[in-house]
């Protein structure tokens, strides 16, 4: 499955006030399941000394998906693709490296 087809399928499974009209619920909700995702990197050290297994794997996996579908959703919100915005990042990535600023701070290096 490609981005396109993932946006496509996930906006068909959006559910929240104001669709089309509405980038805060998705947001909000990006923000959420980032930090869930943050919540269970912090609980892996907390109870596992750091150790990854199959188990963890697949929990996170799980929250992946979530911030994978707020972003999607976010972007239908924008009227924008997904690919354009993995194309975005490769290019600015791809700047920085051959400025040699992959490392730092701040947007605009």
């Amino acid at each position: 499955m490609d981005f396109r087809e993932y946006q496509k399928y996930a906006r068909t499974t959006a559910i929240y006030p104001n669709k089309g009209q509405n980038l805060s619920y998705p947001t909000l909700g990006l923000c959420g399941e980032a930090g869930e995702v943050a919540e269970k990197v912090k609980k892996l050290f907390r109870d596992k000394n750091g150790k990854i297994d199959e188990e963890f794997k697949t929990l996170l996996l799980k929250e992946l998906g979530d911030v994978l579908w707020y972003l999607a959703a976010i972007c239908s919100e924008l009227e924008i693709e997904m690919d354009s915005v993995a194309s975005l990042n490769v290019k600015k990535l791809q700047e920085r490296a051959d400025k040699g600023t992959l490392h730092g701070s701040g947007d605009q290096r």
